[in-house]
């Protein structure tokens, strides 16, 4: 691809039910040169709601700029990309998301002129900044971690307790959220790259390489050590993307092997359930 038939502005926003492997995909994106991650940026531009004023969101337009640090390095007041944006934002919360994400955008190419690709990795499949602009190219990775690992991490807690049940409720979160996930993004009429949470920690590089041919850049090794070679903008998203040690590379977290998954491991004898989890997963789209 030309220079000249690159677009303006490219958005690539990566869903995904929480806990599925959205922020280290962010990382490891953000370490290639021609992209740059910004976390969680819908959730930061979104106007808060009455009662979040104590909430993150709403705190970096105050007070929290000047002490929050972006993993570029900068306190978020000084970032080149984010400082000028929360400082706007204050007296601008009523532009619709579409226009305030098309000025952090113009922040990202201004300060990266080089990049191809800005990613938002919001946790949300409802917040979806699908602007009307020609210039725009927006698509869609559709991040999933198999029902068993998932649903194992997001019961330890419970197990601790000795909670009866306590991998009933994850489950059912499990199952709602992906096949609404799935069928929302569909609908988009926006392009959608499926990637399963295991492709990716198990086979970072193979997974990394296809990622990389379906946004027509060239694979980057340093995508395989994040933390060492960012260029990510993330103010707001997992507690990780300041743990040096866990983004020094990808590595798999598979706990959920050395225990038995009862009830996810039954959910999969449902055939609607096992299709999502195998059309999701562990597919090769």
């Amino acid at each position: 691809m030309t220079a000249d038939a690159i677009p303006r502005r490219r958005l690539l926003l990566i869903r995904g039910l929480g806990h599925s492997g959205t922020t280290i995909l962010d990382l490891s994106l953000g370490a290639h040169p021609q992209l740059v991650g910004l976390g969680e940026a819908a959730r930061i531009l979104e106007r808060p709601a009455p009662g979040d004023e104590s909430r993150g969101p709403a705190q970096l337009r105050r007070e929290l700029r000047f002490k929050r640090c972006c993993t570029c390095g900068a306190i978020a007041a000084q970032c080149p990309v984010w400082g000028p944006m929360l400082e706007w934002l204050p007296a601008h919360d009523g532009h619709s998301l579409a226009e305030k994400t098309l000025r952090l955008l113009d922040g990202v190419k201004t300060n990266h002129p080089e990049a191809v690709w800005a990613v938002d990795s919001y946790q949300d499949d409802m917040v979806l900044p699908f602007l009307e602009d020609p210039d725009l190219d927006i698509r869609i990775v559709h991040l999933t971690r198999d029902i068993r690992s998932w649903v194992h991490s997001r019961t330890r807690d419970g197990r601790r307790r000795r909670q009866w049940l306590p991998g009933l409720k994850p489950l059912l979160r499990w199952c709602r959220v992906n096949a609404r996930q799935a069928s929302r993004l569909d609908s988009t009429g926006r392009p959608v790259y499926r990637l399963g949470y295991e492709q990716l920690a198990l086979d970072p590089e193979a997974s990394l390489r296809r990622l990389c041919q379906w946004l027509e850049i060239d694979f980057d090794p340093r995508m395989l050590a994040p933390a060492q070679h960012s260029n990510s903008h993330i103010l707001s998203g997992n507690r990780m993307r300041f743990d040096a040690s866990r983004g020094q590379s990808i590595r798999y977290d598979g706990a959920w092997l050395q225990q038995p998954s009862g009830l996810a491991q039954v959910a999969l004898l449902f055939p609607w359930v096992a299709r999502l989890n195998r059309r999701l997963v562990h597919s090769d789209d």
